[in-house]
């Protein structure tokens, strides 16, 4: 039997009251809440009792580390960060200082228009909250980006002024140059331009030029114009630069001697450092019949960057590497990570590595790190070590067949069947890769074509991953994991409501498992509707991050799970060896206590810049893609619609896996309406429909380089009216259409919409994928 509550002592709120104060207030701390009501001594630890209480009872919520607030509500006015864009392209914001479980809320487009850019994913904005029907809805206040009263842009000069146009195809801050800041610009100069404060209340703002950065004919134009949109760290100062030339060549000194282990390089062939060798061999071991030992080695960073150095403290504010199809913006200098760090055949190299043990099954029963030095036996690529399986060996990997790479084919072979049984998500993904010429412009672009070989690498570094996952745990040692959690319920929902429009069964009350997305994509895949179908399924999940508390990783399907096989170019990486480190006693350099007690900033801080050099990463792709493309201005693809949205359609080329906007106002004389249960757009006057995952025929009507903007025209006519749908009505709007119904004008072109792209368009191809 249940005791009644306790009558409030005097002075200390009840729930309810305490409940309408977080309300009122938004969210507030614990000493905040006890100073409003003037608490004392043991009516605080009364307090901080009602609070556990509440939260136990699903009530109450935290925000940020020490706040709370009644759960699943939102203050009236709020910071929050754009998170999220679904498949129709609409965007979401969460309140900046809330828990992953608050309630995000749907981006409303402007009414006003005075706001400036559109917003994009990652960007903070004031918003203003209001509950809806079915959910948050947030008005855009203003942007908070710090570098928003710049603009990067390309000079534009004629006889009468001189120019500013942004690159952001979403933003419409055109600026003038007065004269006397324009000497010495060039038409066609890429520039950083600050917006000139004053009373210029009409016409384009004035601005003045910061910087220039190239020219909009260089060839390296795309990867300038990203590295400069996103703020991405460029070179090294003179201190991190003499640290790294500084270092010694690794000794034996504390270490374990492995240069007789045959291990390898498999890398991309034009892969410039090498941070991983494996090898292989059947277990010795007579109570493990038909088992395999995995070595793998990594680059021991860790003993040549070092908790609070120059090296350090920059390889931290980079975060990791970021990869354009011209460049590389490395996270340490190219003496350590083309130079000490990589795993070059025949020299030493100090490193950490992993020995795992599996048995018949594939099941991993054993693992041992050591810290050691070794020698790489052979380089290879992929794609020779690949030809050599397939029974095309050459100079390299004739003489190492029997010793080196059928053994390590063998052990794959036997690692497969845990990874079938354990069942991580197959999700396959469109990538592609853009060759460059040796004059700097476009070669190609080609589909990546997935070989054993890559599948090989990937499972020997994710089992590795989860070693160093499990003896930190073990070790009881504070780590950064890499988490990857479910999919929320209100996109498992969604998921079923597209699924039921193609005639797919889907239980809405069955728990998120990979097994079950895995029998969907199964079911579909050589059906009409496999492609988008895949896409969908990618876009139902989270994205993964790094944090300090663990939730396992759903797509690996993994309970425990960090990254540890690059320190080279992620940041991350070097943590976990630096606890391994401290946790194994392998030396002094390992992870201090002042690290643990900023694990949680660390964490944040490389998501950050993960999802910064992503952008940037995408954002130059899609410049290139157009560079390549805009000789072709006039011709017709074959490509799928990838996205439906209020303001147009977004097609991908099957020819190059390029995204482009079809304008609502080219695909017709009537009135079209965004129906978001179905994503499609739907005739008002007849019915017609534009779906989503639609093969169609499109015509290239513009390319902007500069901008990676690509305009299409539909070429393909509408499916017919839904038999099964209720008659058209003129006028009817789709989830958050604030004003009339798109007119199609019959005509491509017209104003450009200026939202963003659906997200999981062209794909940059390299080792190591960010899971």
């Amino acid at each position: 039997m249940s005791r009644p509550p306790k009558r409030p002592a005097a002075g200390l709120p009840d729930k309810e009251t305490l409940l309408a104060f977080l309300r009122d207030a938004g969210s507030a701390e614990k000493t905040d809440i006890a100073r409003h009501f003037g608490l004392k001594g043991g009516e605080r630890r009364a307090l901080r009792e009602m609070i556990r209480e509440l939260e136990a009872d699903g009530a109450l919520g935290k925000r940020g580390r020490k706040g709370f607030s009644p759960a699943g509500d939102l203050p009236p006015v709020g910071v929050a960060d754009v998170v999220e864009r679904d498949v129709d392209g609409e965007m979401y914001v969460r309140l900046v200082e809330a828990s992953e479980d608050a309630p995000r809320a749907l981006l409303m487009p402007d009414r006003g228009g005075k706001t400036g850019p559109a917003p994009g994913m990652g960007d903070r904005l004031l918003v203003r909250f209001s509950k809806a029907v079915d959910g948050w809805e947030a008005r855009l206040i203003k942007r908070l980006d710090s570098g928003a009263n710049k603009v990067l842009g390309v000079v534009r000069k004629s006889n009468r002024e001189v120019r500013v146009e942004p690159v952001d195809r979403r933003s419409r801050d055109v600026l003038i140059i007065p004269p006397l800041l324009a000497e010495g610009l060039k038409d066609g100069d890429l520039v950083v331009a600050a917006v000139e404060k004053g009373e210029h209340r009409y016409g384009p703002k004035r601005g003045k030029i910061l910087e220039t950065i190239g020219r909009e004919d260089d060839p390296r134009a795309a990867s300038l114009i990203a590295i400069a949109a996103h703020n991405v760290p460029m070179g090294f100062s003179e201190a991190v630069e003499r640290e790294a030339e500084d270092q010694e060549l690794p000794s034996l000194k504390g270490r374990e001697d492995l240069r007789e282990l045959p291990l390898i390089t498999i890398d991309p062939v034009d892969a410039r450092d090498h941070d991983d060798a494996v090898y292989a061999h059947r277990d010795e071991d007579p109570k493990n019949p038909n088992g395999w030992v995995v070595w793998v080695a990594i680059a021991d960073v860790a003993a040549y960057v070092r908790p609070g150095s120059a090296l350090d403290r920059e390889a931290r504010e980079k975060g990791n590497s970021t990869y354009f199809p011209d460049r590389v913006e490395p996270m340490l200098p190219e003496v350590l990570s083309n130079g000490l760090c990589s795993l070059k055949a025949g020299e030493n190299r100090a490193c950490m590595a992993v020995r795992m043990v599996f048995d018949e099954t594939g099941r991993k029963i054993g693992h041992k790190f050591v810290r050691g030095l070794m020698r790489s036996h052979a380089k290879l690529s992929y794609e020779q070590a690949q030809a050599a399986i397939d029974g095309r060996p050459d100079d390299v990997t004739g003489p190492i067949m029997e010793a080196i790479l059928y053994p390590l084919w063998n052990a794959y072979r036997c690692m497969l069947k845990g990874r079938l049984k354990r069942s991580p998500l197959q999700i396959e993904s469109q990538e592609r890769r853009i060759r460059m010429a040796p004059d700097g412009g476009i070669a190609s672009i080609e589909a990546r074509v997935s070989l054993e070989a890559h599948r090989l690498i990937e499972e020997m570094m994710v089992q590795a991953n989860v070693c160093a996952a499990e003896t930190l745990e073990q070790k009881k040692t504070p780590l950064i994991y890499r988490v990857h959690d479910a999919p929320s319920q209100e996109k498992l929902f969604n998921l079923a409501d597209f699924l039921q429009t193609l005639g797919i069964p889907w239980t809405r009350g069955e728990p998120a498992t990979t097994k079950r997305f895995n029998k969907l994509l199964d079911q579909t895949r050589d059906g009409p509707h496999a492609e988008v179908v895949n896409e969908v399924v990618l876009r139902t999940q989270m994205q993964a991050i790094y944090s300090p508390e663990n939730v396992g990783h759903f797509g690996l399907n993994l309970d425990r799970y960090a990254h540890f096989t690059s320190p080279i170019r992620r940041y991350s990486d070097l943590i976990v060896h630096r606890g391994l480190i401290r946790a194994l006693g392998f030396g002094k350099d390992g992870l201090t206590d002042r690290e643990i007690a900023e694990l949680s900033s660390i964490a944040e801080q490389v998501t950050t810049t993960e999802r910064r050099s992503m952008a940037a990463e995408r954002d130059a792709m899609d410049r290139y893609v157009a560079a390549f493309l805009q000789d072709r201005v006039g011709a017709t693809f074959r490509g799928r619609i990838t996205g439906v949205t209020r303001f147009g359609l977004f097609v991908r080329l099957e020819e190059t896996g390029a995204d482009g906007l079809v304008p609502v106002s080219s695909l017709g004389g009537e009135y079209f309406t965004h129906d978001d249960r179905t994503h499609a757009l739907v005739g008002g006057r007849t019915g017609v429909r534009w779906t989503l995952g639609r093969s169609v025929e499109v015509k290239l009507v513009e390319a902007t380089p500069v901008t990676g903007g690509l305009l299409f025209e539909m070429l393909s006519d509408p499916d017919p009216r839904d038999p099964n749908a209720p008659a058209p009505r003129l006028g009817m709007r789709g989830r958050g259409g604030d004003g009339p119904p798109q007119r199609g004008k019959g005509r491509p072109g017209g104003p450009k919409p200026r939202g963003g792209k659906p997200s999981g368009g062209l794909k940059g191809v390299r080792k190591g994928k960010r899971r």
